[in-house]
């Protein structure tokens, strides 16, 4: 996610004439590669409003084998495609994307309760995905390796897994899927996708009508809606080789334990609780720019948040100035209606956990600065200070616009402090020295680290992923993408059999 500016709704209607967004298509059903009417439907509401924006069909658990059957014949055909015949469905789909994002955008904003910004940014990211993903594919194949006979040849080659899941996290439906369903589908595999129930429409039934438009053979593609029993179901179901997982790090515990015990395939994206170090040499407006950004940002629902600014005491008492004067100025509202810095948070239940945490820090001895109320789902940008260890806003990842501040004395206490979590995502060093700068940035324990920016960055060509409880490793990303949704086979060719003794 790079930093965009927040730009104005425009006042048009576009899902009347929106292909992908258009209800007719996918109201009331499932897809597994053909749109069935569901007994049950899940109705999906905007936060900002609560008004109902779609119901997409509910999956019934029993019938996921079904699904996997279909998944599993259809990915047969669908691996024999020549990799240029895979790589242009994926760059239909992406031109599908483009040429029906003021609609797709729109249903971001309003499902996500995200500013318009963050909706430009989803869905270029999601695009950018697409075109990665067919890029993937002009790779070599696999390598040619040293054989003892000189009449045989010895080759290891990258053959699909399979049958991938995917399960996508609420805060960025879209892009957070296709950052797995995209390199899974091109590199040859079929995909079953669960999205978030709060956001099955723009994190699942777009994206499985941009495929069926793109060309993509019936069952590549399928998506199951629903909760926790629809999730387990496509963890434990037999023939699905590999898992994604994008969400809470308590329930990727949960998914890498169900893998494991099917000996599947897992990648985790989890949780983060991101150190932004603010050294005594910064660029102080800079810093705090980059920080308010970090944190208040999809009002703090990324797992890239900024969750802790640590901040040298020589300059604490400015930055904390600074950064609670942006929180103090952000404008809070609905995204979809009016021009604002912060919209809703997802639900009610999550609200209350993060002023939760707001006031038992408080009650811990640490001071609120700016913020630290709510008006429904609209919780208003909030600093910290006097934050310690040991208290809920330094140990606990708080997805809510919060800014807890941790003064520490020197280099070496920042140092400490950004790597005392069991969380390793992210982080990022404001210094005015780039050689202090790397310094510190190559002693902090994360899998995404920035020097003299924020926290919150993602991008299709990139290594992402963190760990500890942030998860098992870089998994993410075209660098990565071969590795992870292929596996190598060994073969041996040669034109005359081989004679054995007996």
């Amino acid at each position: 996610m790079s930093t965009v500016a927040i730009l104005e709704p425009e006042s048009g209607e576009h899902t009347k004439t929106s292909l992908l967004v258009s209800r007719d298509t996918w109201e009331g059903k499932t897809f597994n590669g053909d749109w069935i009417d569901a007994s049950d439907a899940l109705e999906v509401r905007e936060p900002a409003t609560g008004e109902t924006l779609g119901r997409v069909g509910l999956s019934d658990p029993t019938t996921m084998t079904t699904t996997v059957s279909r998944a599993s014949e259809s990915q047969r055909e669908w691996g024999s495609w020549t990799t240029d015949r895979r790589a242009q469905v994926m760059r239909e789909a992406a031109r599908l994307l483009e040429q029906d994002r003021a609609a797709v955008v729109d249903m971001i904003v309003r499902e996500t309760g995200g500013v318009r910004g963050k909706g430009e940014v989803e869905i270029q990211g999601t695009i950018d995905e697409l075109y990665h993903s067919a890029a993937l594919l002009i790779q070599p194949e696999g390598e040619l390796l040293p054989s003892p006979n000189p009449s045989r040849l010895s080759l290891a080659r990258r053959v699909p897994i399979g049958i991938v899941g995917v399960i996508a996290p609420w805060n960025f439906p879209m892009l957070l899927a296709m950052r797995s369903v995209a390199p899974a589908i091109a590199l040859g595999n079929a995909v079953i996708l669960k999205p978030d129930p709060q956001t099955s429409i723009v994190g699942g039934a777009l994206l499985a009508r941009m495929f069926e438009l793109a060309g993509l053979p019936k069952g590549v593609f399928s998506v199951v809606n629903g909760g926790a029993d629809v999730g387990e179901a496509l963890v434990a179901a037999k023939g699905v080789r590999m898992i994604t997982f994008t969400g809470s790090t308590a329930v990727g515990r949960r998914v890498g334990e169900l893998a494991g015990r099917n000996l599947k395939r897992v990648a985790l994206e989890l949780g983060g609780k991101s150190p932004f170090i603010v050294l005594d040499d910064a660029d102080l407006p800079a810093a705090a720019s980059a920080g308010a950004w970090g944190s208040f940002l999809h009002q703090g629902q990324i797992c890239m948040a900024s969750g802790r600014h640590i901040v040298q005491r020589k300059v604490a008492d400015d930055y904390i100035e600074l950064l609670a004067q942006k929180a103090a100025r952000l404008p809070v509202g609905d995204p979809f209606r009016s021009e604002v810095a912060i919209g809703p948070i997802i639900n009610a239940k999550q609200v209350e956990r993060v002023h939760k945490i707001v006031t038992d820090t408080i009650d811990a001895g640490a001071e609120l600065a700016a913020g630290g109320s709510f008006d429904g789902l609209y919780y208003k940008p909030t600093v910290l200070t006097k934050v310690t260890g040991g208290m809920p806003a330094y140990d606990l990842e708080i997805f809510g616009p919060v800014a807890p501040v941790i003064i520490v004395e020197d280099e070496e206490e920042a140092i400490r402090v950004a790597n005392d979590t069991e969380y390793g995502l992210s982080g990022a060093v404001q210094t005015g020295s780039l050689e202090r700068g790397l310094r510190v940035a190559r002693q902090i324990r994360s899998g995404l680290v920035h020097i003299n920016d924020q926290t919150i960055h993602d991008m299709a060509g990139i290594p992402f992923g963190g760990s500890g409880a942030s998860g098992n490793g870089s998994r993410f990303g075209s660098t990565t993408n071969i590795d992870e949704f292929t596996e190598w086979q060994w073969m041996t060719i040669g034109g005359q059999p081989t004679i054995y003794p007996f």
